[in-house]
């Protein structure tokens, strides 16, 4: 392969991976996120959100295995085990949450 096209190519991944890391920010949260979809871990007691995929994600409330947030700015309360609930052309579920910390899933519906 020539050098040039080499160094395109090595130039253009280069760019993509770092328009996906500069798509993810967050306070009070901490993220994973892959092309489609993103893990979100929100700290409990904090004002905590994230900028996943385009869009924020907050922790609204949590109470007992009952979590309220907002996605794509659409409120949802979630229940650990339930069936992804849809925001905005995403998938959202609630993975864990425990005293110290909520876990949620957001991903991109495919159909969108």
């Amino acid at each position: 392969m020539p050098p040039v096209r080499r160094a395109a190519g090595l130039f253009a991944g280069l760019a993509l991976g770092l328009a996906v890391l500069a798509g993810c920010s967050s306070q009070g949260a901490s993220t994973d996120c892959g092309l489609d979809a993103c893990t979100v871990t929100f700290e409990r007691g904090v004002d905590a959100s994230a900028t996943i995929l385009g869009v924020e994600a907050k922790l609204v409330g949590a109470e007992g295995d009952q979590v309220t947030v907002e996605v794509a700015g659409e409120q949802l309360t979630l229940t650990t085990g339930q069936q992804a609930t849809e925001a905005g052309g995403f998938a959202v579920t609630l993975d864990s949450v425990t005293d110290q910390q909520v876990k949620i899933r957001v991903s991109r519906n495919p159909g969108n």
